[in-house]
């Protein structure tokens, strides 16, 4: 896969975004990136598509941005020079897609069938569009083509909200979803940018999905940290679990049998996704001890730590 899609992966959301007049592409991108997704799918059947992607590409140099709806090589040509770095296609054409693969140009052409995915292998790409996503079938029909064609990895845009995002992300064969629901074209020709940039931050958090997993205790040795752990099962009934470097008491309690992180302990937070969880915050400047990185036998991370404390508690994140 692409550096290009391989951020979107990352990002999690592909705002799509239809403008009627490139005055308002500053202040949406603007509004888009202070939410927590510089990135964009300016959709190119409007005529202030073109400038739009422009000025985003030259104000937000930090920005994916990319054009969607892209019908013929021309409109190719007039979005890359632009500034888009990625093309989407509501179908496959096999002469645009090829033209975009010959010229290192990711594209992601509409798919809804298995034949659509064949001539997308045929043409080299691993990753396609399925659209329109809830009218074609949805997420049974993604599981369902997914099948044969393991190697092939899925864009869906089309009725993705927020309520069935998650449901969606969850199947592993999906690298992210487009959605309008958070740039929305009223909201957009209302001038609702404070609005635009609440809901995208709302999109970002309840794909993060972040919940207090449990609270770690530094102890000075076993003694100490068995008593600790048999005292919040003798208080609240938190059955005691002995391990290799610590005791649980329950599931919200971590006893470390000697000092960790922290300089009173830890606070371990768990999300739907840590490795969209390190990229956001990462965006927002938050620094990872990569040396505590933990990762399972397949090697995807499974916990990382924050660089620094929190009120004297060391952070770490831990994949659900």
């Amino acid at each position: 896969m692409n550096e290009i899609l391989k951020e979107i992966s990352r990002m999690g959301i592909v705002p799509v975004i239809a403008l009627d007049d490139a005055k308002d592409a500053k202040p949406l991108a603007q509004a888009l990136c202070e939410g927590g997704l510089p990135c964009a799918e300016v959709t190119f059947r409007t005529a202030a598509a073109e400038e739009s992607i422009r000025i985003m590409a030259q104000e937000f140099p930090e920005m994916l941005v990319g054009a969607g709806t892209v019908l013929t090589t021309e409109q190719v040509d007039r979005a890359v020079a632009a500034g888009a770095k990625f093309i989407v296609s509501p179908g496959l054409n096999p002469k645009v897609v090829k033209y975009c693969v010959d010229k290192n140009i990711p594209i992601t052409p509409g798919t809804s069938s298995p034949t659509d995915i064949e001539q997308a292998i045929e043409l080299g790409l691993e990753v396609v569009k399925f659209f329109p996503a809830e009218a074609s079938g949805g997420l049974a029909k993604i599981k369902a083509m997914a099948a044969p064609y393991v190697n092939m990895k899925f864009m869906p845009t089309g009725g993705i909200n927020a309520k069935n995002l998650i449901d969606y992300l969850n199947f592993p064969k999906i690298i992210a979803c487009g959605g309008s629901w958070m740039v929305s074209k009223d909201m957009i020709t209302a001038g609702e940018f404070d609005k635009i940039r609440e809901m995208t931050k709302e999109a970002v958090t309840a794909m993060l999905g972040f919940e207090l997993a449990h609270v770690g205790i530094n102890a000075a040795d076993n003694d100490e940290a068995s008593s600790t752990a048999a005292s919040f099962e003798k208080i609240f009934g938190f059955t005691q679990k002995p391990g290799k470097s610590s005791v649980f008491a329950g599931s919200a309690v971590e006893v470390m049998l000697t000092p960790y992180l922290g300089s009173n302990g830890h606070i371990a937070i768990k999300t739907n996704y840590i490795d969209r969880a390190v990229y956001h915050l990462g965006k927002q400047g938050v620094s990872f001890n990569e040396e505590s990185a933990k990762c399972d036998e397949k090697g995807n991370l499974k916990a990382i730590y924050l660089e620094g404390e929190i009120g004297g508690f060391a952070v770490h994140l831990v994949q659900k």
